[in-house]
């Protein structure tokens, strides 16, 4: 464990302030109060689907359930997949298998929408990479066909919501920043006895997506539609942000670990330079706490809501691009900040005893004033991911 220069982060919301000193953190604590969390949670959980926690919005510390076909559903299995990691406890794997069995239908339907990666990599991919379970790696392998009968070749990206979304110009072919996340799932397919040519599929998503959906500050719009049949880019909008020329934070956290991503699986140097260049804007406007309001540019800042999801997808996607980064003293600096996250969402983020979720104040759809300010499962997904990762590289120095 190494001695690293922090912001620390003092007092409540809004009170934070930043002191440079030594501060040694131990992600181990967070750890086990994760798996403790989970197995709260596991108690209170109804035997009958829908029986999937997604989030909790109010103060009676209830879940609201969702069944396998919610885009969230693989984050629960994932998150104990993780816990097993952490713990080795078996009755966590049991949960694990058993929870991430009741998603293997979306291996045989036909795709609802792109986020066939976050439901069934999260959870059968995670189960397969701790198990080695061959059932797992044929759903995995279907799941990818799946994904990629979405692939529109005049485009070249997958088309993420296969139907009519406000504001979309449906039928015109729509592309969302969060796609980039469900390429994972064409790359490790394509390496594991999938598709070759998904790699190519991914790929291409990547490379117009980097072209198309980013501004000339490398800010990521949420959405792009395009001309389904030429290719042709017909604008840039938002569905969840604030506005469409706005940086809404998850969008942006998107972007940074979907390329890091990227970069991991195909050594291409465009993606691990371009995956530095959308983390840079976002660590540039960030407030003193390191947690972003939900979207950089809202006019009500500093009353706006927080948004502790956009802040745990980062912090993992950084500790993971600081270990690709050559610059040391770059990388250095991407590993920094990605700790100060964590000590931030430890300090003023957590659940506690409020109710059995990793965190608090994350915000799914401020829009259509949904899940504000909730805890909210894939917040507790890449928060436990990322302490793991930091754990992971800690123990190998």
């Amino acid at each position: 464990m190494r001695l690293i220069y922090c912001c620390f982060v003092l007092g409540s919301l809004g009170l934070a302030t930043c002191h440079q000193k030594e501060v040694l953190y131990d992600p181990q604590r967070d750890i086990d109060y994760c798996v403790a969390q989970v197995k709260k949670t596991l108690a209170v959980l109804p035997l009958d689907t829908p029986n999937i926690p997604r989030n909790i919005t109010d103060a009676t510390g209830k879940w609201k359930m969702v069944n396998y076909k919610d885009w969230t559903s693989g984050f629960w299995p994932g998150i104990l997949w993780y816990s097993y990691q952490a713990s080795g406890d078996d009755s966590l794997r049991l949960a694990a298998d058993r929870f991430s069995r009741e998603l293997s239908a979306l291996s045989q339907e036909p795709a609802l929408d792109h986020d066939l990666g976050f439901q069934v990599f999260n959870s059968f991919g995670n189960g397969y990479r701790l198990t080695k379970d061959a059932g797992y790696k044929k759903i995995i392998l279907a799941a990818a066909d799946t994904l990629a009968t979405l692939f529109n070749p005049n485009v070249g990206t997958i088309l993420s919501w296969p139907r009519l979304v406000p504001r979309m110009e449906w039928p015109q072919h729509n592309t969302i920043i969060d796609n980039m996340i469900n390429l994972e799932l064409l790359f490790w397919a394509s390496k594991n006895g999938g598709n070759k040519k998904f790699y190519d599929i991914a790929v291409s998503h990547a490379e117009k997506t980097m072209k198309n959906h980013f501004r000339s500050d490398y800010t990521a719009y949420h959405a792009v539609i395009y001309d389904r049949n030429t290719g042709r880019r017909i604008k840039g909008l938002t569905h969840q942000g604030y506005a469409d020329g706005s940086m809404w934070a998850r969008g942006q956290a998107w972007a940074i670990y979907g390329y890091t991503m990227c970069y991991r699986e195909t050594g291409k140097s465009e993606f691990l330079d371009f995956a530095q260049k959308v983390a840079q804007v976002y660590l540039d406007r960030l407030p003193a706490d390191q947690v972003p309001y939900w979207d950089f540019d809202d006019p009500t800042i500093p009353n706006a809501p927080k948004d502790a999801s956009a802040a745990a997808v980062t912090a993992s996607a950084l500790i993971e691009l600081s270990g690709f980064v050559k610059n040391s003293k770059r990388a250095d600096y991407f590993y920094k900040k990605a700790v100060q996250m964590l000590i931030s969402l430890s300090t003023n983020y957590q659940s506690g005893n409020a109710n059995t979720a990793f965190l608090k104040h994350a915000t799914g759809h401020k829009p259509n004033n949904s899940e504000v300010d909730a805890s909210i499962n894939y917040a507790d997904y890449y928060y436990l991911e990322a302490l793991l990762r930091l754990k992971n590289i800690e123990l190998k120095k």
